[in-house]
């Protein structure tokens, strides 16, 4: 690989209180220590959201950050067995920017660990013309598998899963 490539890590979820600025918090610092990428970040907290998705500025800031993007790695939740609407509307802010892309999942939840959330949005992505991996980092009761600060328990587990991941949508970013 000559270039370095652009990912854009998507927090799934915009709730007060959200577990995902838990696992983004642990999942950066290890991105950044592979070292061959740019993040980018798109989060439904810093956009404005209408009955009908995103508002005009916020679908261009995200349309325009997925342009950018070669690969995504999305953190979502599962909420009553799918993935929030905060994530669909982002999804569905635009069309030709996810073609031909790979997406990576990091999914948390309670005993499904996010999974369900995570074959849905296969099939969405699928309709995009995107290429979802089959790996995924997926934390059952994710809560108790970090301290109050946010490090996990048991490191060397989700690291060595996340590895495996980040190497295979590399693979297909690169391909």
């Amino acid at each position: 690989m000559t270039e370095r490539l652009t990912i854009a890590l998507i927090y799934g979820s915009g709730r007060e209180g959200r577990f995902a600025d838990t696992i983004a918090g642990w999942l950066e610092p290890e991105l950044s220590a592979l070292g061959y990428h740019d993040i980018i970040r798109i989060d439904p907290v810093e956009l404005t959201f209408t009955p009908g998705g995103l508002d005009e500025a916020s679908a261009q800031l995200v349309e325009s950050r997925i342009s950018r993007a070669d690969a995504f790695l999305i953190v979502t939740p599962e909420y009553n067995h799918a993935y929030p609407a905060a994530l669909k509307a982002i999804i569905d802010s635009c069309f030709r920017p996810w073609h031909a892309k790979p997406i990576a999942f990091v999914s948390y939840g309670g005993v499904s660990g996010g999974l369900r959330a995570v074959e849905q949005l296969r099939l969405v992505f699928a309709e995009l013309h995107a290429v979802a991996i089959r790996e995924t980092v997926s934390l059952a009761h994710a809560w108790t598998q970090f301290d109050p600060v946010g490090n996990p328990f048991r490191p060397g587990q989700l690291n060595g899963q996340l590895a495996v991941l980040m190497k295979r949508l590399i693979w297909w970013a690169n391909a």
